[in-house]
């Protein structure tokens, strides 16, 4: 239906909500009369929340059919309801929550579903076929670039198997507490990208000598699986993967090309074996699938996170992995969490991620409603509670089977609590640490997300947003508020598009365009 004759439409979540939000593109104006008699007193922008009833001084403003806040004066119905109009309520406390006490029925499994993905030595399954160039510190990254490109130009079109060879470039390394206690969780973050999925086994490392964050820490002996005879190391009885480092304050380097042309060198043994591997049919379970959401509107709790929650679900019927995070962005849901744990120990872990997250943020003299953002509440989310409520369901209805510390690698299947701060960019790296080899990305305000890493899948909550971005947007979501398609609708397509994505028979926009951004590393410790 054409906006020029949609008549006045609001979304209500829950019988028991006394606000909505205004769907039309562009808002209505004051005076409209909506079907149900209701009568805007103000203009009320797109995704922001009207007053179904009149709601006194003190009295609660209920959407999800939680509070997400208090009025500070009395609101009439059919006003505007916005965050300068509430109180925030109070996180939940951590003690005396549900534990593990919705049982769910087991639902039916979902058969027959394939993809054409890369099987690795350690059993995993890649997506993509690319060589990634681990470095130990910053200082090495302007050399680690320069040859990137040339390696690019002049051996990636020798080998027309590799998709691509990406550097990991990150902050970490050096002026660092590195013995600090929290220290572990940048150290092994960046450990486990050099290991995931998407990189076939092959390890190389550029270090530049004197740092820190020496190679044989960052990947210690056992780290890194056997391949074949090319890899292994001389250790005597047993058999064991050589560490490949090209350090450039070795002695054999003089001058900066030097320096380039060992790393290429290097990257053309990887290349090799790279390019020798060939996709093979594999069950959908053997996706691992990050699940996030930026930019984040009001719309997103009602189109895009329920699709990918539908989503969600389908994939854990397959036996598939997906993984939700954002500490700040489910912590008003803590008690919904610890109830679908699948055991008491899944629930107590969810509980100290928690803990150590709200001390954390105690020690910078914040909490939990530094979280939203400019955009986020001109995208009519009033609040970090009423934005948490929207952003936990994209984890669906099935049970929680296990929680990844930050950089932790996931070593479960099924649904998956990644514990990890809401930034886009430290989410998505401490994502690609615990393994995914596809990732999903909803936006209600729009960004241009990417990670060179992994495809992902970007999911526009508004059609406004998805025929602006129609170049940016992988899957329209809008639709589901349009009338046109339901959450069931949407969830079957994004099902659909990752099995294609993740054989390759399809490019994500953001691997269309090269987009991508930094690796943010999560560091919690003291820098010297």
């Amino acid at each position: 239906m054409s906006e020029a004759v949609k008549p006045p439409l609001y979304i209500r979540m829950h019988a028991n909500d006394n606000v909505a939000i205004v769907a039309n593109d562009g808002g209505l104006a004051a005076g409209t009369v909506f079907p149900s008699g209701l009568t805007l007193r103000e203009k009320v922008p797109q995704a922001h929340k009207v007053a179904l009833a009149d709601i006194p001084e003190g009295g609660v403003v209920r959407r999800y059919d939680v509070a997400i806040g208090y009025a500070l004066k009395d609101i009439p119905a059919g006003s505007w309801v916005h965050e300068r109009l509430l109180k925030m309520p109070a996180a939940r406390e951590l003690a005396g929550l549900p534990i593990a006490t919705v049982k769910p029925p087991a639902m039916p499994p979902l058969e027959g579903y394939t993809f054409e993905g890369y099987r690795n030595p350690d059993g995993s399954v890649g997506s993509r076929n690319i060589l990634a160039i681990t470095q130990t510190v910053q200082c090495v990254a302007g050399v680690t670039e320069f040859a990137v490109q040339r390696i690019k130009a002049e051996l990636l079109p020798k080998y027309p198997n590799v998709d691509d060879v990406v550097a990991l470039e990150h902050s970490y390394g050096c002026g660092v507490a590195i013995d600090a206690p929290d220290a572990i969780i940048p150290i092994r973050t960046l450990r486990n990208i050099s290991l995931n999925p998407n990189f076939g086994g092959e390890v190389m490392v550029v270090s530049l000598g004197c740092e820190k964050l020496q190679p044989e820490r960052l990947m210690p002996p056992g780290t890194i699986p056997l391949i074949d005879e090319r890899n292994v190391a001389d250790v005597g009885d047993s058999a064991e993967a050589k560490l490949d480092v090209v350090c450039l304050q070795d002695d054999a380097h003089v001058g900066f090309m030097s320096m380039v042309d060992s790393i290429l060198r290097q990257a053309e043994e990887h290349l090799e074996r790279l390019d020798a591997r060939r996709r093979e049919t594999v069950p959908a379970s053997e996706l691992v699938v990050g699940v996030q959401c930026g930019g984040s509107d009001a719309f997103s709790g009602v189109t895009a996170n329920p699709a990918v929650g539908f989503c969600t679900d389908l994939l854990v019927r397959a036996g598939a992995t997906v993984m939700f995070s954002e500490v700040t962005e489910v912590r008003d849901g803590i008690d919904q969490l610890t109830a679908r744990a699948t055991t008491p120990e899944v629930a107590e872990a969810m509980i100290r991620e928690m803990a150590w997250y709200d001390a954390y943020l105690d020690k910078g003299r914040v909490d939990r409603s530094a979280n939203t953002t400019p955009g986020n509440k001109k995208g009519g989310l009033s609040n970090i509670v009423e934005k948490a409520m929207g952003s936990i369901v994209k984890s669906g209805s099935a049970p929680i089977s296990g929680v990844v510390a930050p950089g932790e690698k996931a070593r479960q299947k099924g649904l998956l609590y990644a514990a990890t701060p809401a930034s886009d960019f430290i989410c998505g790296t401490l994502q690609l640490a615990a393994g995914i080899n596809l990732h999903v990305f909803t936006t209600g305000r729009g960004t241009p997300y990417g990670l060179a890493e992994v495809p992902v899948i970007k999911v526009a909550t508004r059609s406004d947003l998805a025929r602006r971005w129609h170049d940016l947007m992988d899957v329209n979501a809008g639709r589901i508020a349009d009338g046109d398609a339901t959450i069931e609708d949407v969830g079957w397509e994004l099902f659909r598009l990752m099995l294609d994505v993740a054989s390759g028979r399809r490019k994500t926009w953001a691997e269309q365009w090269k987009l991508h951004n930094a690796l943010v590393l999560f560091n919690p410790a003291p820098v010297t």
